[in-house]
């Protein structure tokens, strides 16, 4: 039965309907993957509700000195740490940047760098043993075993850089998510600090109001109300919010917040130019974007308008010149 099987996988219509039924699952999938998601507002707000209890309870640690540490941070799967302490994978798996992407991406604390840790070593096994299998059981194209080893071999390269690659999307979705909202936000800001509020409830009401717009967005900004409150240094907190974000425009008014906070200068003048530059910086991308769009649609009206409106155009005339119908 299972050499049956194999045989059938070799054919190579029997391929190409496996993996044209792939493509088709795939694309159903990516349409109604947005029609199922649902709202994770709650969820996001609820662990950064646990981040700002985890940073209260951090400040009060240091200040009473010697208070057993208290972690409400979830821990990580027992056997994923396992793993990761029995082969020591953060000592050569681990990059000096791993930490930073990972906050980046939205994702904080030891269960986060454990994880990454634990698929870094299982992904490029998982890639070698799936090449192998196929390559030299299933179907092997009738390369020689060299060529197959090669592929076995940029396989694992794939499959060590792909936890890589999902973080690096990952963050870039969730900066694209904070830049379309950071002006909505600093208008927002404006408001709040020209009314008379302090920074800290000018951020918490931000983040409150600009949730249903980004979340990312209103996670960092409520996890900065909170470190405001309680680190030693405001100039920390600012400065910890542009790491996490890693956007410029985030990076401009941390350090006019950090000059205000230091030299004294009025908040709300520096907000507005801030401001109007992320909208300007918005609209520079969206057009940079519409001028872009002629050129990608080239080849799909090449291929799939011209061809249907000549049959349209051309269709009557044939009817007429032949006698048809």
């Amino acid at each position: 039965m299972i050499s049956l099987l194999f045989a059938k996988l070799a054919e190579p219509n029997v391929l190409a309907a496996v993996l044209a039924a792939l493509a088709a699952g795939a694309t159903v999938f990516t349409i109604a993957a947005p029609m199922l998601e649902g709202n994770t507002l709650n969820k996001r707000m609820k662990g950064v509700a646990d981040e700002r209890e985890r940073i209260r309870q951090r400040e009060r640690e240091r200040m009473a000195k010697g208070q057993q540490k208290i972690l409400l941070r979830r821990e990580p799967k027992a056997y994923m740490k396992n793993i990761v302490d029995q082969f020591k994978l953060g000592d050569w798996l681990g990059t000096e940047t791993a930490k930073e992407k990972l906050v980046k991406a939205g994702y904080r604390g030891q269960q986060a760098e454990v994880t990454f840790l634990f698929f870094r070593l299982v992904a490029p096994v998982g890639f070698v043993a799936v090449s192998l299998f196929y390559l030299f059981v299933v179907d092997d194209f009738g390369l020689p075993w060299l060529m197959r080893i090669a592929i076995s071999i940029l396989a694992m390269f794939l499959g060590i850089k792909s936890p890589e690659i999902f973080l690096s999307n990952t963050t870039k979705k969730r900066q694209q998510s904070i830049r379309r909202a950071w002006p909505d936000a600093l208008d927002l800001l404006l408001i709040c600090v020209e009314s008379g509020m302090s920074i800290e409830q000018a951020f918490r009401r931000v983040s409150q109001e600009v949730g249903t717009q980004s979340v990312a967005l209103a996670e960092e900004l409520t996890l900065a109300t909170a470190e405001l409150s309680y680190l030693s240094e405001r100039r920390q907190a600012y400065e910890n919010l542009a790491n996490r974000t890693g956007l410029e425009n985030v990076k401009a008014v941390s350090t006019a917040l950090v000059q205000a906070e230091r030299y004294g200068t009025p908040i709300g003048t520096a907000l507005r130019v801030l401001g109007q530059e992320s909208r300007d910086t918005r609209m520079s991308e969206a057009e940079k974007k519409a001028a872009a769009l002629p050129p990608k649609l080239t080849v799909p009206m090449i291929l799939f308008f011209l061809p249907v409106l000549f049959v349209v155009i051309m269709t009557p005339a044939l009817i007429q010149v032949f006698g048809w119908g």
